[in-house]
């Protein structure tokens, strides 16, 4: 098939698991013989760039149109940034057709439903997250409900609408009073081999972020109320005076940093923090193999990237039980607690922490769940199930007659991404 994606973020420039997970798909789905573009935004005070990227994906990255709209101001900076994707978009579907638009969240609703209803092409969406979930119920003001219009608008635009688990297919379906036979649940992916860590090199690692007889905990993600990090901090102390030394290692960025700085100092624990900043890739991975323990404290999670990853690299986890996050654990493959319980999340890290056979077990049982349920090579192959799906209903809604899903039928060749069409 021929695929056009969109999204704000994308490899190597990424914020959080979107930028992540839109990388990881295209790519798998490129390996699998699929040709697949990416409108996406190119780094601050750079210009537009077409590349085809080593993995043999068509990235083109907008640059932000003047005047230049400071993020902060969030709805103008996304209703400028959709203007210039859909202007991008709409210069590739000039030169060739595509099957399907591929919509992540509702960043670049927009611009999928304008191309959408220009070019007639089936729209199918991933809700990665919704406003009124990571608010924990409620809109506290006027942005916050015009996001949620937004993802609304998105849901409806869109052909079919595909979550990254249960639990987030219920929250949509209930919030945007979608009929269950449009949703699709596709997990995130994981590529297992990428994961893997020379022991050499995780020890090494291990030495040069803390001493030998400190337990090491890592938290990675974005920096935001709902991830919970508060939680650790509130336990530490406790866990401290469980197990003995513990360095908590904070990875990530976020609007809720300094806040958490804050809470660091108010509790005393300077010596015993560490916020390392943005990790990339490599460095995340070795974090991971060189830590005792991962955690995902989440108030709210639609799924819990940082979770598989830690598996995959053999690092045993405790996560909230809310949301992805309870779903990722099934089996026995981590320990959870109540979300914003820092008692039982002390709880669940001292046991880890305090039993090396428990550690050992829960590490060798995520990682068999995770080479079992989130291959990206089977995520890939399900989404493009999707794609299909959307085209023929597509087709039957509008009554197009032209034959349906031209790639797959093999009508046509598949033109090479360097073919001006």
């Amino acid at each position: 098939m021929r695929i056009l994606m969109l999204s704000w973020e994308y490899p190597p420039h990424v914020v959080g698991g979107l930028g992540r997970h839109v990388g990881a798909l295209a790519r798998n789905l490129a390996d699998q013989g699929h040709e697949v573009h990416v409108v996406t935004r190119s780094p601050a005070d750079q210009v537009d760039l077409d590349e085809v990227a080593l993995d043999g994906v068509r990235v083109l990255r907008v640059a932000e149109p003047p005047p230049v709209i400071p993020f902060d101001d969030l709805v103008p900076w996304v209703l400028a940034f959709n203007n210039r994707v859909q202007a991008a978009a709409g210069r590739l579907l000039r030169e060739r057709t595509f099957d399907v638009i591929h919509a992540h969240d509702w960043l670049v609703a927009y611009a999928a439903a304008g191309l959408k209803q220009t070019w007639g092409v089936p729209v199918v969406a991933t809700v990665h997250a919704t406003e009124y979930g990571r608010h924990q119920g409620w809109l506290p003001g006027p942005m916050n409900k015009l996001i949620h219009q937004v993802e609304w608008w998105l849901t409806y635009e869109a052909r079919r609408v595909i979550t990254c688990s249960r639990y987030m297919r219920r929250q949509v379906e209930q919030l945007f009073l979608l009929p269950s036979e449009k949703l699709d649940v596709v997990p995130n992916g994981v590529a297992v081999r990428d994961f893997e860590v020379d022991a050499d090199e995780a020890r090494a690692m291990r030495a040069r972020l803390t001493g030998p007889r400190t337990r090491m905990v890592l938290f990675a993600g974005r920096l935001e109320y709902e991830k919970g990090v508060q939680t650790v901090l509130q336990a530490l102390q406790r866990i401290r005076t469980q197990v003995g030394p513990t360095r908590f290692f904070v990875a990530g960025v976020g609007t809720y940093s300094q806040q958490l700085r804050q809470e660091v100092r108010r509790l005393g624990l300077q010596r015993h923090v560490r916020f390392t900043g943005f990790l990339e890739d490599r460095e995340l991975r070795l974090h991971y193999a060189a830590a005792d323990v991962a955690v995902a404290p989440s108030i709210y999670e639609p799924f819990g990237l940082v979770a598989v990853e830690a598996m995959a690299c053999g690092t045993p986890v405790v996560v909230g039980d809310t949301g992805g996050l309870r779903e990722i654990v099934e089996g026995g493959s981590g320990l959870c607690f109540t979300p914003e319980d820092a008692g039982g999340l002390a709880d669940a890290l001292i046991r880890v922490l305090s039993d090396e056979d428990l550690a050992d077990e829960l590490a060798a049982r995520g990682l068999a769940r995770i080479r079992h349920r989130y291959d990206w090579g089977a995520v890939a192959a399900q989404t493009v199930d999707i794609y299909a799906r959307a085209v023929v209903e597509e087709q039957q809604l509008t009554g197009d007659d032209r034959p349906p899903l031209r790639a797959l039928l093999h009508e046509a060749p598949i033109l090479e991404l360097s073919d001006a069409g």
